[in-house]
């Protein structure tokens, strides 16, 4: 069975870990075959949602490193291009795709496993999902992203409780502080992941890509490159047949169809 389950329909790339025995540990292979997935979503214009989740009770319990590329003898510089190469492109991938990016959490998701949750776009958690900084448990500094993501999701005095304590943090009390958008109970996280996903993909898929990008880029810069952003996006937005069809619409005063062009 393979350790990434890829199914597409009604146009959502549905990407499932599936090493449910390792509570989804997350190994080198097993990344580079998601981020190829994102990549190949992005290209592709029959793919207009993806959505991220797992077997198991476990939605990742963060990384397994075995698998990774042997290095040998270990010399200063190793440690931070492994990270540069691994984890960051993993959580950069995820940040990057053109498409809207749910992630369905069905259970634990620790270290870089919650740092993949909290990349997507959208976090949708089952009652039973916990969310873990585990780093500090040994003795390391947070990798994939999460002292850049946390601040930006809950503010910098919660993230860094999280990150100094590492402590479980249980669905409720996720959606409470704003690291996910919905709690659901277990039975239903994958119908409601499927309605979002869906949703989304009747959706106008590039003006979703452009407004994905002017949101993360303005956590990063100052009002005048957000604004400058902003009517750039617009120009480019207002050439596409989606665009054209959604003011067509509106004076015509009937429902739009897009198709993500």
């Amino acid at each position: 069975m393979a350790d990434v389950l890829h199914t597409v329909a009604n146009g959502v790339s549905w990407i499932t870990l599936n090493r449910p025995e390792a509570m989804n540990a997350v190994t080198w292979d097993q990344r580079e075959r998601i981020m190829a997935l994102l990549d190949e979503a992005s290209a592709d214009p029959d793919v207009r949602a993806v959505v991220v989740t797992a077997t198991g009770r476990g939605f990742c319990a963060g990384a397994d490193l075995r698998g990774a590329p042997s290095i040998g003898e270990q010399v200063p510089g190793d440690v931070a291009r492994t990270i540069r190469r691994g984890a960051q492109r993993f959580i950069g991938a995820v940040l990057d795709c053109e498409k809207p990016v749910i992630a369905a959490v069905n259970g634990t998701a620790a270290g870089i496993g919650a740092h993949l949750a909290l990349a997507c776009d959208l976090v949708l958690a089952a009652e039973s999902a916990r969310f873990i900084e585990v780093f500090v448990r040994r003795g390391l500094v947070p990798d994939g992203g999460g002292a850049y993501l946390l601040p930006r999701l809950v503010g910098p005095q919660r993230a860094k409780e999280l990150m100094f304590f590492g402590d479980a943090v249980p669905a409720a009390e996720a959606y409470a502080m704003g690291l996910v958008n919905r709690v659901v109970p277990a039975e239903d996280l994958e119908k409601t992941a499927r309605e979002w996903a869906e949703r989304l993909a009747q959706g106008p898929t590039r003006a979703l890509a452009l407004t994905k990008q002017l949101v993360n880029a303005s956590l990063d810069g100052d009002r005048a490159t957000a604004f400058a952003a902003e009517a750039a996006a617009q120009e480019i937005n207002m050439t596409t047949r989606d665009a054209k069809e959604g003011v067509a619409s509106f004076v015509e005063r009937r429902e739009a169809r897009y198709e993500g062009r």
